[in-house]
């Protein structure tokens, strides 16, 4: 509702100097809105000025007066999707709202109940307006699915685009999420296992994408070889790409194809250390895996997706039989634990093994 309050009243030429003294005073009324007309501004004040304070204008302003005025409240700006759309939507749809926004670059990605499809449009605009970094809001559409890992996407507000550069943990990456698998919930796992690693190692990421794992190693590492697979020749470029951006050529070698396969043609015992985060097919890879170690072994990074609150030990149980099979053996397993649940009572889990 419009208010009226006590003012200051400039030409618009000391619009500036007159709000900079005023904000160093702590006399604006935040709440109301400055206004201006064709040749004035109008400041609204918490409190009629003293007369030393209006002598201090009067130095740098002078043609200032000290009068009333109406202004209009400030309009709050909404600090969650919730408070953006708790008059824009039915009060008991609101608790349907999506809690999980997933960040990748300049796009904001959600999942949109049925319920909620109708209001996907203010959603996307709601995420837009309390995020100010956001370009761009895609809602998911289906699953993960095919050979190259990939969902479809719908675009509910913004800029019409999927591609981005995502930062993280000072690297660059390219990114477009209609071509690529990519998932920012990772970003402690890339760290960690950055961290893990030891110069001069060699390291194979079986399932590089666009190399979170390899580029961040590389960066990490004065001394590093890394060798980053990747069955998705779009990746592969963006990769190469991101190869160039970050400043790791020479550390970073980009191979497209079948892990297995490239394993068999060109990295039969070179590893130190493996990466094999696809969880929904790494144990098909174990034998490439176990091809890929140098004869006295090394370290595997093993992802997998898990059921049950055993899940975790029956993973162990099955990797090490897995190892077994391949004639190598799991001389300890060094870390493991649950990275994310998936679904109820699913978990997208990591091993730490050390293989002889």
């Amino acid at each position: 509702m419009p208010k009226t309050a006590p003012c200051l009243r400039t030409l618009k030429v000391y619009g500036e100097k007159t709000i900079t003294t005023a904000y160093k005073l702590g006399i604006i009324d935040k709440e109301l809105e400055i206004q201006r007309d064709n040749n004035h501004i109008y400041i609204p004040l918490t409190r009629n000025l003293q007369p030393d304070e209006l002598e201090k204008f009067r130095e740098n302003v002078p043609t200032l007066e000290v009068s009333t005025y109406i202004f209009p409240e400030r309009r709050k700006q909404p600090k969650t999707i919730h408070e953006a759309l708790e008059d824009k939507m039915p009060p008991h749809l609101l608790a349907c709202l999506p809690r999980a926004i997933d960040f990748v670059g300049d796009i904001a990605i959600v999942e949109i109940p049925p319920e909620l499809e109708t209001y996907k449009t203010k959603i996307g605009n709601a995420i837009l307006q309390t995020h100010r970094n956001v370009q761009t809001v895609l809602a998911k559409v289906g699953a993960v699915k095919g050979e190259y890992r990939l969902r479809e996407f719908n675009i509910i507000a913004g800029q019409p685009k999927t591609e981005t550069i995502h930062k993280e943990h000072g690297c660059l990456f390219y990114v477009d999420l209609a071509k690529v698998y990519f998932s920012p919930r990772l970003s402690h796992e890339h760290m960690r296992v950055a961290s893990e690693v030891k110069e001069g190692e060699t390291v194979i990421d079986m399932f590089t994408g666009v190399g979170p794992f390899a580029i961040l190693i590389a960066k990490k590492h004065a001394k590093v070889r890394v060798y980053a697979i990747d069955i998705n020749p779009e990746a592969i470029e963006l990769l190469k790409r991101n190869v160039r951006l970050n400043r790791v050529d020479g550390k970073v070698y980009p191979l497209l194809g079948d892990a297995k396969q490239v394993v068999k043609q060109q990295l039969r015992s070179a590893a130190d250390r493996l990466i094999m985060n696809l969880p929904e097919k790494a144990m098909e890879f174990i034998e490439a895996a176990c091809e890929a170690l140098k004869p006295e072994g090394g370290i595997i990074h093993f992802y997998s997706f898990v059921k049950g609150l055993n899940g975790l030990e029956d993973l162990k149980t099955q990797f090490i039989a897995e190892v077994e099979k391949c004639k190598r053996s799991v001389k300890k397993i060094l870390f493991s634990r649950f990275i994310r649940e998936t679904a109820p009572y699913e978990w997208q889990a990591v091993l730490d093994a050390e293989v002889r």
